[in-house]
């Protein structure tokens, strides 16, 4: 049997197209995972092992810092490990306040849910993560980076805004900005690849949101389409900063190993130490995503895929401009000295003549009609979240006050580790 297709130039045999549809559903499977669980799942694999790479990338015993590939259990926090996240300066906010709608995401340490505040009648997306999961696997620092983040961008215009946070004994809530015109990974996985005038829309919006970042110290470290939402107007909006990396002055570099793994770059595999340029690689591997349909060095074969990043030269197809080569090349230099953005910054990359249609005042003040509108009808409109979400049942569990919960010793333990973890932003505009 063969299929006959108008892009191929010959024929798809049935055999070639399973083994093209295995291919993409292990590439949406491994996507969803996170680095550690993925990591854990290679190392596993006697074959994938037997690489040279995947060996010396896998030699990860003695970390500067804690790292997700660390699933061993933590002993409970002595008092010198503790983490204050600051002052409790909305003491009487509690899970009972409101209305868990939805699951409309998952991740490692628990869901993301829309939500209604009982008294504002406004929608909110409430991450609510388990205290446990995230001792477990010595993430404590991972989720007050994500807090401090949060609190520094509330008013960045392509940045997710923390409206505020609390705690109750067993869980961590964070009340974001409800936003819900899709993953840019459900667009491309939908449309497959997007045209040149639409990815450089959304890489423009990106690339001013990491320059912000940049401005205040901070590598985001974890760039990739399952990060950027689309709002309901169609403009990016930068969400998930629990990788990211505060006070890296300009010429200041940090070692440790996350990421995910179609998006780390090459000194990040060589594990050596590595600066806010590693924002721009993934930036580059992003819009190549976005113009192509797969990540640059993508292959199905773990350790054929991280040799590709290390080693094969970027391969560009001839359907993109001279402009959208020049610019992929230079965020997709191996040698981050020489990478784009490597001088200065982010200025580097609003000056690139692929970007010159943009004007960028226009763009931050968000008077660039976006390519693409998700067309949703209000706040109750779903229609671009995956249904694996939002047919899972919202937990009884989510919604509980700290009063209703059997106190036991290993909640208490749990409490004690994120002392004063509550907040309210100040009003004042990054402008």
């Amino acid at each position: 049997m063969t299929v006959k297709t108008e892009a191929a130039r010959g024929t798809l045999t049935y055999s070639k197209m399973r083994g093209m549809v295995a291919i993409l559903i292990a590439f949406m499977k491994q996507r969803r995972m996170g680095l550690n669980d993925f990591i854990q799942k290679i190392a596993n694999n006697s074959y994938a092992c037997k690489h040279p790479e995947v060996q010396s990338i896998l030699k990860i015993s003695q970390p500067q810092e804690p790292e997700l590939m660390n699933a061993n259990p933590s002993p409970p926090p002595s008092p010198s490990q503790q983490i204050n996240l600051g002052p409790s300066s909305n003491p009487h906010a509690k899970p009972s306040d409101f209305h868990f709608l939805k699951v409309i995401g998952k991740g490692s340490f628990g869901k993301v849910l829309l939500a209604r505040h009982k008294a504002e009648e406004a929608f909110y997306a409430v991450k609510v993560l388990q205290k446990k999961a995230i001792l477990k696997k010595k993430e404590e620092k991972h989720i007050m980076s994500e807090r401090n983040v949060l609190l520094k961008n509330v008013k960045h215009p392509f940045l997710v805004g923390l409206h505020f946070s609390f705690q109750t004994a067993d869980k961590l809530y964070f009340v974001l900005d409800y936003i819900n015109g899709g993953e840019l990974f459900y667009h491309l996985q939908r449309e497959r690849c997007f045209l040149e005038p639409r990815a450089r829309f959304y890489a423009a919006e990106i690339a001013s949101a990491l320059g912000y970042l940049h401005s205040l110290n901070i590598v985001y470290r974890d760039l990739k389409p399952e990060n950027i939402l689309l709002d309901s107007q169609g403009h990016i909006v930068l969400t998930d900063f629990g990788l990211c990396k505060e006070n890296i002055e300009h010429n200041g570099t940090t070692s440790t190993f996350c990421g995910t793994p179609e998006y780390l770059a090459p000194e990040v595999l060589h594990k050596q130490p590595y600066d806010r340029t590693v924002d721009w690689w993934c930036l580059g591997a992003v819009l190549y995503e976005m113009l192509y349909g797969l990540p640059p060095f993508y292959s199905r074969n773990t350790a054929e895929m991280y040799d590709n990043i290390l080693n094969k030269p970027l391969q560009l197809k001839p359907n993109i401009t001279n402009s959208a080569r020049h610019l992929l090349e230079g965020l997709l230099q191996k040698d981050r000295t020489k990478r784009l953005g490597a001088k200065e910054d982010f200025l580097e990359i609003k000056n690139h003549i692929f970007f010159s249609l943009i004007n960028w005042d226009d763009l931050i003040n968000k008077k660039i009609t976006p390519p693409f509108n998700p067309n949703v009808s209000g706040p109750s409109d779903l229609r671009h979240f995956d249904p694996e979400f939002t047919e899972e049942p919202v937990p009884n569990s989510i919604g509980r006050s700290p009063d209703s919960i059997l106190i036991t010793a290993s909640v208490k333990e749990a409490a004690e580790a994120f002392l004063g973890f509550s907040y309210a932003p100040p009003m004042d505009s990054f402008l």
